[in-house]
């Protein structure tokens, strides 16, 4: 059975495999899944559409991955409704973050996602997005316009917000995402890295808003950190090639703004590294590194078993060869076990609760048409 983590008891490679968040190839924890879950000994285990085809095979597949870590790991998925449900196959859709125009169905959301995934044996969901879509930003072809939950500060803050505290006091851990903010994009992330060309009023009234607000309020525990450039902000900064660094491996952006300036003190995970923005201009390796002396906390690789290995030898051998300072990971470290000790273990398996689950998605739904 896993265990929570002592940090000065962990090998260099325990620490290292603390760090990733991956993907599993399948919906059966197969030779791959024992053997990445063996080899890499991650943080976290992220499951996609291509994992989840029945509720009981769902809540089995979790039950093998915790079971078989040998340190207490985060079972996280990313749903959000509409266009990002992952469990549409088992239940009634879940409604697009667009739909809402108050916050109590918006929480009545957070609570119904929350215990779903609590009965399905997640601890993690990352949800909620809270960039912003005004007017303007509607037309761009980014795949955000129905993700997000307002087109400005109030509405982002109340929906997204009302979601992210009920699903938390249900148990399950959420996470902000796009920072520092991909409402204004032009481009999708997964296919290239979007230039988002915003003046630094714009990205800090109106994106960058949410963060100020829901920090205010010490709700969130976990960030994501977008693949984007945002080269008229005087935040952006280019590699040793000259090209514009991604947001979620420059220091200007995790580091000074996110933790100096907005005074983030919970967890820090890029948006998964195998996108097109990252992967059309770095190595999987290089990316990873980049991104741990950015200032984040945690890597995600969901897909590519390659990719997995490649990011964690990467990162193994730079931290043997002081390239990156076992201090650095040490740093990460303590945030990820702080977090870790707020899990919850997950609710008995019940198809009836999930079938009485479906239901409430389906009543809500039709509220909101």
């Amino acid at each position: 059975m896993p265990t929570k983590f002592n940090i000065k008891a962990l090998s260099p490679e325990q620490k290292t495999g603390q760090l990733f968040f991956i993907g599993l190839p399948g919906p059966e924890f197969d030779n791959e899944a024992e053997k990445l879950l063996t080899e890499i000994n991650p943080g976290g285990v992220c499951l996609f559409s291509r994992n989840i085809k029945k509720a009981a095979q769902t809540r089995n597949l979790l039950e093998e991955v915790s079971e078989r870590s040998a340190l207490l790991p985060f079972l996280s998925i990313d749903q959000e409704g509409g266009l990002v449900d992952r469990l549409r196959r088992i239940m009634t859709p879940m409604p697009a973050a667009n739909k809402f125009g108050n916050a109590k169905d918006a929480e009545e959301f957070g609570e119904i996602v929350a215990d779903t995934l609590r009965v399905l044996g997640f601890n993690m969901n990352f949800a909620p997005v809270v960039d912003v879509i005004d007017a303007r930003r509607e037309s761009s072809n980014n795949g955000m316009y129905s993700r997000a939950f307002g087109g400005n500060l109030q509405e982002v803050c109340d929906l997204a917000g009302g979601f992210l505290k009920r699903m938390q006091e249900q148990g399950i851990v959420g996470c902000l995402k796009h920072f520092p903010g991909l409402g204004a994009a032009v481009a999708d992330s997964h296919e290239e890295l979007p230039q988002i060309v915003i003046e630094k009023k714009e990205l800090f009234e109106k994106d960058l808003a949410p963060y100020r607000r829901l920090f205010s309020c010490n709700i969130p525990e976990m960030v994501m950190v977008a693949h984007a450039a945002y080269p008229n902000t005087g935040l952006q900064q280019t590699d040793q090639n000259g090209r514009l660094l991604p947001s979620s491996l420059s220091s200007k952006i995790v580091t000074n703004l996110l933790r100096e300036e907005l005074g983030f003190g919970g967890v820090v995970i890029t948006d998964d590294l195998e996108m097109g923005a990252i992967v059309k201009n770095y190595g999987i390796g290089d990316a990873c590194k980049k991104a741990l002396l950015a200032g984040n906390d945690m890597l995600a690789i969901c897909a590519n078993p390659n990719a997995i290995r490649e990011g964690y030898n990467s990162v193994l051998k730079a931290f043997r060869e002081g390239e990156i300072s076992e201090s650095r990971i040490n740093e990460s470290l303590e945030k990820i076990a702080a977090l870790k000790q707020k899990l919850l273990p997950p609710e008995p398996f019940d198809s009836e609760k999930i079938s009485e689950l479906s239901e409430r998605t389906k009543e809500l739904t039709a509220r909101l048409t």
